[in-house]
């Protein structure tokens, strides 16, 4: 395991700025992955989106700070792009009269990988129904399991918006799930 400090020394030295992007992807691409498929629930976008989020960071990573840790950064940029997604695709589905949480909900349920029970399958089902924001949030909470101060510096907000958030999100489908069970 290569650590942010390490990566960052290896792009910034002569020759080794591949060397050091092969290793990001290694080391996060994955992990970046899973949060952006968490988001969006499409193999196909959560493939595209994370080839994006990886361009831009490439192109980005002259003028990276280091005023946060390189894998919030990362996924900082991966957010933004699933929710800059999941914006277009809900103005999309609005001007030809649907509903893209409708479309979620069904790719949710097609998915092959999915083979969670009935149960796993509501609780999917309530966390789509969510905002996106606070979907985002409550992904790289819980799915993720990153630190409140973590989840400050990817979505740009107090650490106490986030706990509201993340609580009121789990509220919300602790609700849903007691009226259905």
């Amino acid at each position: 395991m290569t650590d942010d400090r390490q990566i960052l020394e290896l792009y910034r030295e002569e020759g080794k700025e591949e060397y050091a992007y092969n290793l990001i992807v290694r080391e996060y691409g994955e992990r970046l992955y899973w949060h952006i498929r968490e988001l969006v629930c499409s193999h196909e976008d959560a493939n595209d989106l994370l080839q994006d989020t990886l361009i831009k960071a490439w192109k980005g990573l002259p003028s990276f700070r280091e005023e946060s840790r390189l894998y919030t950064w990362l996924y900082r940029i991966a957010t933004n792009e699933a929710l800059t997604f999941l914006k277009k695709k809900r103005v999309e589905s609005f001007l030809l009269l649907g509903n893209y949480t409708s479309v979620l909900e069904s790719r949710l349920k097609a998915e092959p990988a999915f083979n969670g029970d009935e149960l796993q399958l509501a609780v999917r089902r309530e966390i789509l129904k969510l905002p996106d924001k606070q979907r985002a949030i409550f992904s790289l909470r819980y799915f993720q399991e990153l630190k409140y101060e973590e989840i400050s510096q990817i979505m740009n907000t107090s650490v106490g918006a986030l706990k509201a958030s993340y609580h009121l999100a789990y509220q919300k489908i602790k609700k849903a799930l007691e009226e259905q069970f």
